[in-house]
């Protein structure tokens, strides 16, 4: 097991972490409702109240935080804190746009068209002034929503459906030249690979496929994938549930290397650093965000 430091702990499922420009580290707490804000000693600051169940989160071009929010998850606390479906008190899913300087959470998006969002999971910026963002679904007694891809514009004036239908789309990338992206898939286990053919655009495979896109990589046995960070060198990063650690795949679909953490729940991982080689990953069922070097640079993101 490569070796960590703990960075903050306590914290209230962590996911979304998201690299500062004064090197802090934004992340958010599904289980509080908030984003919370690190700084390189480990102190621990709010940075906003959002509501619901805030997800994945990206830093804009702009400076401002663009947040997927899920509404809300009931919780499992048996052993460590796990999401156990669809909170009864669930808001609905949106994207709020947050200002990192003074806290204030807009909502951008609820809704494509009459499609509800349900559970925005996780979201990348592209070059183009728009935004990738995964709607992972909720799961309700015997009903499971279908998940899906949605491409957004930040000033919030546009939004349409990319691919559909997943099982529990989570980690969202695209590739150091923007041609490619990345959804993994929870459910299945599996990392899709979609060619961008324009903003919010991704053409269709040579041959029929569930999720309208190439499979990249999959897991064997009983593993799940979680959310995802590109590499400077095009490899995608897979942070890996239940055996608990981060998968590297190559843009070819080979299994670079494999670095195994002390959580099950292994959800999250971004990069910082003057040469983006320090990686930050959130252990979420154990409430801590952690750091370690990392064998390559991480991807400059727009």
């Amino acid at each position: 097991m490569r070796r960590f430091e703990v960075l903050a702990e306590g914290l209230a499922f962590p996911e979304g972490p998201v690299v500062m420009p004064d090197g802090s580290i934004v992340v958010t707490e599904i289980a509080k409702g908030c984003l919370t804000r690190v700084s390189m000693e480990g102190d621990v600051s709010l940075l906003a109240d959002t509501g619901g169940g805030p997800n994945g989160a990206a830093l804009g071009p702009d400076g401002m935080l663009y947040v997927c929010n899920n509404g809300g998850f009931s919780w499992n606390t048996e052993s460590g804190l796990k999401p156990h479906g669809r909170a009864e008190d669930n808001v609905g899913g949106s994207i709020q746009k947050v200002d990192p300087a003074t806290g204030k959470v807009e909502t951008l998006y609820t809704a494509c068209g009459d499609i509800e969002l349900r559970a925005p999971n996780d979201i990348v910026c592209d070059a183009h002034g728009g935004f990738y963002f995964t709607d992972h679904g909720h799961r309700s007694g015997r009903n499971l929503d279908f998940g899906a891809v949605f491409y957004a514009r930040r000033d919030g004036s546009h939004i349409n459906q990319v691919a559909f239908p997943l099982i529990g789309p989570n980690g969202i990338g695209l590739s150091p030249d923007g041609k490619t992206l990345y959804v993994a898939e929870t459910s299945s286990g599996r990392l899709w690979s979609y060619a961008v053919t324009a903003p919010g655009e991704v053409a269709a495979p040579d041959w029929p496929s569930p999720t309208g896109g190439d499979l990249l990589a999959g897991l064997s046995g009983f593993q799940r994938y979680d959310s995802l960070a590109i590499e400077d060198c095009g490899n995608v990063a897979v942070a890996t549930l239940r055996l608990g650690g981060i998968n590297v795949v190559s843009p070819k679909g080979n299994l670079v290397e494999r670095i195994e953490l002390p959580d099950p729940y292994t959800t999250n991982i971004c990069f910082g650093g003057p040469d983006r080689r320090t990686a930050y990953i959130t252990l979420s069922s154990t409430g801590r965000l952690v750091r370690m070097e990392w064998a390559r640079p991480g991807l400059d993101l727009n």
